[in-house]
């Protein structure tokens, strides 16, 4: 494994004519990671992830501050994974352009997590931008837990890049709970908590599917996991194409953003 620590030196020894996958990651590795990266070994000839902790998509200083990081037991994984290249940027270099770093929604794209966490997803945005403006990757693996994420990126990079992202299904553990970096910061017991959400959620996915007019039990379903002392940001029935409101029982999905104390998840079915 190659590893770069500035984008222009991996411009400069890598040839993206090849078929080359990106998997832009935070650290924090987990099962979830592994399989982004396996599915680009299988689809691509070389795989490139990226570990950069991206300062403007935190909302709070100490979220930025707290978020886990282990980059020596991360660079062991990828050894073992046989990634051929890892990049590890420095802020300066990604934030030195300015003007590619500033990115506005839509107002219709206001929703869900776009409302709770104003700039986090300009922030997301932003960071790809500058990924993709030289880093000429053939697909882009990324996981569907963060599935609002995928969406608003299909719709900025579709005219900008030819780059083509691939969507991965959610990895979980046997609780059912999917895996995530801030699940590290996590106890037993807060494990256990997060594995009750997202068996409530999923039960109520199921529920639907059996008989649509399950969904107007969403209120209830919002109390019985509000009743652990877990405070919800949203819980909610979306399109699973567009986000929109206008839904039925084949295509729709449930968005969920939580916190166990101050640490916040996020998962859908």
């Amino acid at each position: 494994m190659i590893i770069f620590k500035s984008i222009n030196r991996l411009n400069k020894e890598v040839n993206f004519k090849a078929n080359i996958g990106f998997v832009p990651t935070m650290g924090a590795l987990h099962k979830g990671h592994f399989s982004l990266i396996k599915s680009s070994k299988k689809k691509c000839k070389k795989t490139l992830v990226s570990i950069f902790v991206n300062p403007s998509q935190f909302n709070k200083k100490n979220d930025y501050k707290n978020y886990p990081r282990n980059l020596k037991r991360d660079i062991k994984i990828l050894k073992i994974l046989k990634v051929d290249y890892l990049l590890i940027p420095k802020i300066n270099e990604i934030y030195k352009n300015k003007k590619t770093m500033k990115i506005k929604l839509n107002k219709k794209d206001k929703i869900l997590c776009v409302k709770y966490r104003p700039g986090h997803f300009e922030g997301v945005l932003a960071i790809i931008n500058q990924f993709l403006i030289n880093i000429k990757a053939k697909f882009m693996f990324l996981g569907e837990k963060d599935y609002q994420q995928i969406h608003l990126l299909k719709k900025f990079i579709k005219s900008k890049f030819k780059t083509k992202i691939i969507p991965c299904k959610t990895v979980r553990l046997n609780n059912s709970l999917a895996y995530s970096s801030r699940n590290f910061l996590l106890s037993k017991n807060e494990i256990q908590k997060a594995s009750f959400v997202s068996r409530s959620v999923h039960n109520f996915y199921l529920s639907i599917k059996k008989n649509f007019k399950n969904k107007n039990n969403i209120n209830k379903i919002k109390k019985i996991i509000e009743s652990k002392k877990i405070k919800i940001d949203y819980l909610e029935l979306r399109n699973k194409e567009n986000l929109s409101k206008n839904f039925n029982q084949n295509n729709f999905k449930i968005f969920i953003a939580y916190y166990i104390n101050n640490i916040r998840l996020i998962d859908n079915f």
